[in-house]
Order: C-alpha cells, then sequence, then structure tokens
C-alpha cells in the first residue's frame, strides 16, 4: 500500500479554528470520490481536526483594509490517506 496526500482549505468566519467553514477547497492526491460541492466537509476548522486533518497552515495576522473583501481567514490541512498498489 502506498500513501497519497489530501489538502484541504477551509475558509473560516474568523481567524479562529472553531468558528463556521465559509467556503472550502478539497484536492486529493489519492484519486478518490470527491466531496460534493454543495456540501461544505466540515462545520469548523476544529471538526476537522478531530476527523484526522493535521493543520498545516494558518492565517497570520489580518488586516481588514487590506482584504477588499476576500476571504481572509484560510487555513489549509493535509492527510495521507493508503491507497492500493498503482498500475504500471
Amino acid at each position: 500500500m502506498a500513501e497519497r496526500q489530501q489538502i484541504l482549505h477551509l475558509w473560516l468566519a474568523a481567524a479562529a479554528l472553531d468558528t463556521e467553514v465559509t467556503a472550502w477547497a478539497f484536492y486529493d492526491g489519492a484519486g478518490g470520490p470527491r466531496p460534493s460541492p454543495a456540501e461544505r466537509p466540515y462545520r469548523t476548522g476544529v471538526e476537522a481536526m478531530a476527523d484526522g486533518w493535521l493543520l498545516l497552515q494558518a492565517p497570520g495576522p489580518i488586516d481588514p483594509a487590506a482584504t477588499n473583501g476576500e476571504l481572509s481567514c484560510e487555513f489549509v490541512f493535509e492527510r495521507l490517506v493508503e491507497v492500493g498498489p498503482q498500475p504500471s
């Protein structure tokens, strides 16, 4: 069995892991099924951590004037998943 990386970006309502997810993106190096874009995978960043996701990056100090209304509270998570043998 080989391990492949999955990456999860969660944009939260504030720069705290226990605030609500407002947007998300998922990238699967394991080639598994993608979650439905209509359903957020977790309610908060803490829920993602409880499900085995490892936090890689959290937002630094946020200047609201510099964000121009963009999503500013981005958290990046990863996990490694086991995949079967890859075809040669």
